[in-house]
């Protein structure tokens, strides 16, 4: 859930965390049948197209009793030079032509509602813009490819469980001093090879790829409201997700906001660079609402029609950020299918998370998939199962985690493994299994086995969840942190303030280990790998660099945790046995021990697994602050994680019986006979 709570409408009252519009609409249920009546249109030209007769505009506004669009030489400041009345077309469009190519030129639309111009804006689909998207650009999209990019791709996958997912923020990633970095918080800076902080340790591009991690999800990075382009060297910070224009890039990140094409030129190079180097690029999108209410690009083409509203007519928040779109009408799901496509087809991104995607019905979420499949079959599409608010949405219909088995193409995030594994997010003090906490077994089970059914596993012991709701474990993101709430770093300093930072490192690798090693996919939050916090802040949306950016001096300081996390990611990657996709195979394969102790967690993944060299591995957790003894049976055994080290080669050999998993520590061992 995001707290950004950022400028949502004029008249917005803060109530309980979250906003409520308090400008009049008519009544909601009189709105709901009307926008039924309205028609949808499928084609594939609108907002601009441009050929070899000319430029041409097309304006969905159903209701609309005129249209214009305004041209203009300038991306601001600036009178337009002509404006074009616009006519009535198909299906609810408007339309109107230009006998020449209007490239270098800049445009917004009108539209008169109730008998009043409404304000300009740039609609829906701009796919190009400049300072601030607030005038939308004419350019030759052709023109911002860089060099290759006709063969650019990025890593093909067989199933989302072969990925291991690193989330990461432009300006945290590259904005401190010790990153080495030229284009510190800009696309660019994932370009930049060589970089390194002041010991000569990898930063950048190479630490990626040193780190292993075979995707990139990066924060929203889109066209957004909160950073002002026309004044970047205020140092404004804010995460992006308070969305303005959906199909153009942030321009912040971009060397030169008021160029449209450079935007797009950068943001595309710095694809490419990541694909170079085997690197698949998520995109954070957040199509569940808008900056604005009655301002944004939706409400001043088709006012009311992509929003839900209360019975009184005020705008609906399961987002608690002022509104939430409507997917479940035509045009809303048109708009995010084909917005997804867009991204996928012209930037080759290689996967979607959708922020908040309970508020989306799961019909929505079914075509999305389906139609990136379509384009490349290795993308993923996974998203939060859950809204921050309550929605007029039916609940059976909401994309919701327990509704995820209706999407069999999309994952969702766990947090059933995440509060189990460090304690409740929001409670900062509150332990978990890797802390301490007796009583979270269970639901640790239910997170190694994805949230499939296992008959081993007791879902009425789960604290989160009472029942098997993932039909596959490729349907299951496994985090233990994210950008949101604390760090596991600050988690961990609060929860256990008396332990040192050698014994809260290993703690952390305890419970990384336990996310690494579980069925499903694998996803890590940037920096941690070298022990990275925000100074305990929870919510740092718009917290000032000095708490959001890492710094990497920090992985000389932490060269063993950088290693940890470097070799239980190879681990993963090497064994299939940690990846299954079907729930029927993890219930033959995965087969716990009986234990009565309390923060044990002790199994054994058998039968070459999912084709695995190794005939069995053994996992124990111990969640405690005291060494267990434990038995294993006899054989020729791999010892591969032991007292906090771990090694995908081996860390030496052992004949089993009698032996003892250290305090907050997995003991992992393997046999291949």
């Amino acid at each position: 859930m995001k707290k950004h709570l950022k400028k949502v409408c004029p008249a917005a009252l803060t109530v309980a965390g979250a906003f409520v519009c308090a400008t009049p609409h008519a009544q909601a249920d009189n709105m709901e049948s009307r926008y039924l009546t309205w028609p949808a249109y499928s084609g594939n030209d609108l907002e601009l197209t441009v050929d070899n007769q000319g430029t041409h505009f097309t304006l969905w506004s159903p209701m609309a009793q005129k249209a214009q669009v305004l041209i203009y030489n300038q991306d601001r400041n600036s009178a337009p030079t002509d404006t074009l009345v616009m006519t009535p077309s198909d299906s609810g469009t408007w339309r109107v032509s230009v006998p020449r190519q209007l490239y270098g030129r800049f445009y917004t639309f009108r539209i008169m509602n109730n008998g009043k111009w409404l304000d300009e804006t740039p609609g829906v689909w701009a796919k190009a813009v400049g300072t601030n998207g607030q005038r939308a650009a004419i350019i030759p999209l052709s023109d911002t490819d860089p060099e290759g990019w006709e063969t650019d791709h990025g890593p093909a996958l067989d199933n989302i469980t072969d990925a291991v997912i690193y989330e990461m923020h432009h300006r945290d990633f590259s904005i401190h001093p010790s990153s080495g970095i030229v284009n510190k918080g800009k696309f660019l800076a994932l370009t930049e090879n060589g970089t390194h902080n002041s010991s000569g340790d990898k930063t950048g591009i190479d630490h990626l790829k040193e780190l292993g991690i075979t995707h990139v999800h990066i924060l929203p990075s889109f066209d957004y409201n909160s950073v002002d382009e026309a004044n970047l060297p205020s140092n404004a910070y804010n995460w992006g997700y308070d969305p303005v224009n959906y199909n153009v890039p942030e321009g912040s990140y971009s060397t030169n906001p008021s160029d449209p094409a450079v935007r797009i030129n950068e943001m595309k190079r710095m694809i490419k660079s990541l694909h170079d180097q085997g690197i698949g690029v998520i995109m954070d999108v957040v199509y569940n609402h808008t900056a604005e209410n009655d301002g944004s690009n939706f409400s001043l083409t088709a006012p009311g029609y992509y929003y839900r509203h209360r019975p009184d007519g005020s705008y609906s928040d399961a987002s608690a950020c002022g509104n939430e779109t409507a997917s479940e009408r035509e045009q809303m799901r048109q708009f995010i299918v084909n917005s997804v496509k867009y991204w996928a087809q012209e930037y080759h991104i290689d996967g979607f998370r959708f922020d908040l995607m309970a508020i989306h019905d799961t019909e929505t979420m079914n075509q999305v998939a389906a139609a990136l499949k379509e384009i490349n079959p290795s993308i993923f599409v996974y998203g939060e199962g859950w809204t921050a608010a309550d929605s007029p949405l039916p609940v059976e219909s909401r994309a919701l985690k327990e509704n995820v088995a209706k999407m069999p193409r999309i994952a969702v995030f766990s947090d059933d493994i995440r509060d189990a594994i460090k304690g409740h997010y929001s409670k900062a003090d509150d332990r978990g299994f890797v802390t301490g906490k007796p009583g979270n077994e269970e639901t640790i089970k239910i997170g190694i086995v994805a949230s499939t059914a296992h008959p081993q596993v007791d879902y009425t012991k789960g604290n989160n969840s009472k029942f098997a709701y993932a039909a596959a474990p490729t349907q299951i993101i496994n985090y233990v942190s994210c950008h949101d709430d604390l760090t596991l770093t600050d988690k961990l300093r609060k929860s256990m303030p008396e332990t040192s930072e050698k014994e809260l490192q290993r703690i952390a690798r305890l419970a990384q280990t336990i996310v690494f090693t579980s069925q499903g996919t694998p996803f890590m939050f940037a920096g941690e790998e070298i022990f990275r916090d925000k100074k305990g802040v929870h919510n740092s949306y718009c917290s000032p660099d000095s708490v959001n950016a890492i710094d990497w001096s920090l992985k000389n300081s932490n060269a063993g945790q950088f290693e940890f996390y470097r070799n239980l990611i190879a681990l993963r990657k090497a064994h299939p046995a940690f990846r299954m996709t079907a729930t029927e195979d993890i219930a033959r394969n995965i087969v716990f021990d009986k234990t009565d102790r309390p923060n044990l967690i002790s199994y054994s993944i058998k039968n070459h697994a999912n084709g695995d060299d190794w005939c069995e591995i053994k996992l124990i957790f111990n969640g405690s602050d005291t060494a267990i003894p434990v038995k294993i049976r006899k054989g020729d055994w791999i010892i591969v994680a032991q007292d906090g080290n771990l090694n995908p080669d081996g860390l030496g050999h052992t004949k089993g019986g009698n032996m003892t998993v250290a305090p907050y520590s997995a003991l992992i061992l393997a046999r291949d006979k």
